[in-house]
């Protein structure tokens, strides 16, 4: 049986998810996080009992209407109504991995006590995630600023026993599923709306999923890229150290330290060469990788910050006698990093294509289309079709969203981050990001294998070995979509080791 994860005020980090997710761990919550959460909402029910004076959220309307006083027998009612009213999503529904990490994010940032919710609702999210009754939310509605209103809103109808989930592998109404399973729906008390829909945790976890995601495909195009360049008979002297250390940018060093372990003992690589350069697409590879896995390196520093924030409004600080409404909701530093991720792992995409489309010219020594019959074959002519149709798109996406803010609720919340935005058009470049990665070693692997007898070195060739285990070397036209499709899940399920010196991340 999996082991349980204590959620608690104590960092939480990207491993932790990444083995939570994968590992189908349950959460629990820690006695400090437990006794935050309840000093916290002892603190708010004194102070509304003893306080008549206005305090945004939990005694007035919401937005544009903080100016409406709400009496202290509607103080729930009111909330009940604000995630009812917010639950306005619509387009496609959210993958079910992300709202699980929604869910455990959410919990996370309730636990260091400074949100006022009641214990029992805190608790209520941990059983949603552990029993695997998962909330269906849209992927359109959220502006990144008040926090991720309408996801958020649906995340939480199920609390009050409204709205649909899945359960056991079906879409339900959660009366439905409430009534199966004998739960009792949340009767929220003041502030509690404000603290479930005020928050982040879309951006976030759509950001945390594509950025775990691109620590491995990072790994993955250094990989790639070396089997294509040696595939190509390219050139080892631009990765040599001298020439890095002397521009001491930290991607750039790494990649190129990266491609001189991958080819220390490839034969390909020590031949001699006709030609003295190689394209740029592989020439300056360590320039373009580097600089992407420099730009991701700052958008995981950014989500390492957020994960472990408390983003909802007002918050509230019992041992100061503090309720302050700020602006920790606001979006604006993950929509700006959620862009930059787009742009940076684009780019990784549209390197590829470039090498994928160098593999196919005929030159040095290879078959045009990487076939031995070209003519009466096609070959790989049109994977490489589909891998520029692919950045194309991606080009499309990485316009950024955060340099948009469209004004709402009569103007109270005048600027907005569009983060949301910026997290979903994240998503798809990381996702085709793989895909042309797939696209780029099936060509590289059926280049490699013009080159026998000669090899490449230990490392690539029980790489590429264990790619043959997937995708067959191709003799003459066949459908090729399904190669494409087996390559692609070989990105995801291959094994291997790099040395620790080398794994980017933070």
């Amino acid at each position: 049986m999996a082991d349980v994860y204590s959620i608690s005020p104590e960092k939480l980090t990207f491993k932790a998810i990444f083995d939570i997710l994968k590992e189908g761990k349950k959460i629990k919550l820690s006695d400090v996080a437990v006794q935050r959460i309840q000093k916290c909402r002892d603190y708010l029910d004194q102070k509304t009992k003893d306080q008549e004076d206005p305090i945004y959220g939990i005694n007035t309307g919401f937005g544009a209407l903080y100016n409406k006083h709400i009496s202290k027998q509607d103080l729930g009612k009111l909330q009940e109504n604000l995630v009812k009213s917010h639950a306005c999503g619509s387009g496609d529904k959210v993958p079910v991995d992300i709202v699980r990490l929604m869910i455990l994010l959410k919990i996370q940032s309730l636990s260091y006590g400074h949100s006022g919710v009641q214990l029992s609702t805190v608790q209520r999210l941990v059983d949603l995630f552990n029993e695997s009754i998962i909330p269906v939310i849209y992927e359109l509605g959220s502006l990144g600023a008040s926090g991720d209103l309408a996801p958020l809103a649906h995340m939480s109808l199920p609390l009050i026993g409204l709205g649909e989930v899945y359960f056991e592998g079906e879409i339900l109404p959660t009366a439905d599923v409430y009534s199966k399973i004998g739960w009792q729906p949340i009767e929220l008390k003041s502030k509690e709306g404000l603290a479930l829909l005020n928050g982040t945790q879309f951006m976030g976890a759509y950001g945390v999923i594509s950025l775990l995601k691109v620590f491995r495909l990072s790994e993955l195009a250094d990989i790639i890229g070396a089997i294509s360049l040696d595939a190509f008979d390219g050139m080892i002297e631009p990765f040599i150290a001298e020439l890095h250390q002397i521009r001491p940018h930290k991607g750039q060093i790494q990649t190129a330290e990266r491609f001189r372990f991958l080819l220390e003992d490839s034969e390909l690589i020590r031949q001699h060469k006709e030609h003295v350069q190689d394209p740029y697409s592989f020439r300056c590879i360590p320039q373009v990788h580097g600089a992407s896995k420099d730009s991701m390196n700052y958008v995981a520093t950014v989500f390492s910050s957020e994960i472990n924030a408390v983003t909802d409004n007002p918050t509230i600080f019992p041992d100061q006698d503090i309720i302050v409404s700020g602006g920790n909701f606001h979006g604006q530093p993950l929509a700006l990093a959620l862009d930059n991720m787009a742009i940076a792992a684009a780019e990784w995409g549209n390197i590829s294509e470039r090498r994928t489309y160098q593999l196919l010219h005929g030159k040095r020594g290879l078959p045009p289309f990487l076939v031995a019959n070209p003519g009466l074959n096609s070959g790989f002519m049109i994977p490489q079709y589909t891998a520029a149709s692919i950045v194309n798109q991606n080009k499309l996406l990485c316009t950024p969203a955060s340099v948009d803010s469209i004004e709402s609720s009569q103007g109270q919340e005048d600027h907005v981050s569009m983060g949301a935005n910026a997290a979903t058009k994240a998503y798809k470049v990381v996702n085709n990001l793989e895909r042309i990665l797939a696209i780029e070693l099936f060509n590289a692997a059926q280049a490699l294998d013009f080159r026998r007898p000669k090899k490449s070195s230990a490392f690539i060739e029980e790489f590429v070995a264990k790619y043959r285990t997937y995708v067959d070397f191709i003799e003459e036209d066949k459908v090729m979509y399904e190669d494409i499709n087996k390559s692609i899940e070989f990105l995801r399920e291959v094994q291997y080791d790099l040395p620790d010196a080398l794994v980017p991340g933070v």
